[in-house]
């Protein structure tokens, strides 16, 4: 049996072993809250990720339709130097450039 007085001295000697699993202990407990609080930050969207994406957005329909109007223009000069088939390509190109002002 060990003596009462010999407790005290044998605990600190054991204490360094069990430090291990102290920690250990601790991130298993911990782990749960530190996954949840992952999760709910790749779920919600912050407002600068929703700024940032609305303003690619915006700048990728406005080149959408930038090529959509030179596209347009290039068809017109055609169209106004007699080519039919350049007329009818234009109107088309007009009405994709309104349907697609009107889409957003």
């Amino acid at each position: 049996m060990i003596s009462i007085r010999l407790f005290p001295a044998l605990a600190l000697g054991l204490f360094p072993l069990l430090s291990g699993c102290i920690g250990t202990a601790t991130k298993v407990v911990t782990a749960p809250v530190r996954v949840t609080g992952k999760a709910v930050d790749l779920a919600t969207t912050s407002q600068s990720e929703a700024d940032e994406k609305r303003g690619r957005e915006i700048r990728e329909r406005e080149e959408k339709l930038a090529k959509l109007d030179r596209r347009y223009q290039k068809h017109l000069r055609e169209c106004d130097e007699g080519d039919d088939e350049a007329c009818l390509k234009a109107r088309n190109d007009y009405a994709d450039m309104q349907h697609y002002q009107t889409s957003y």
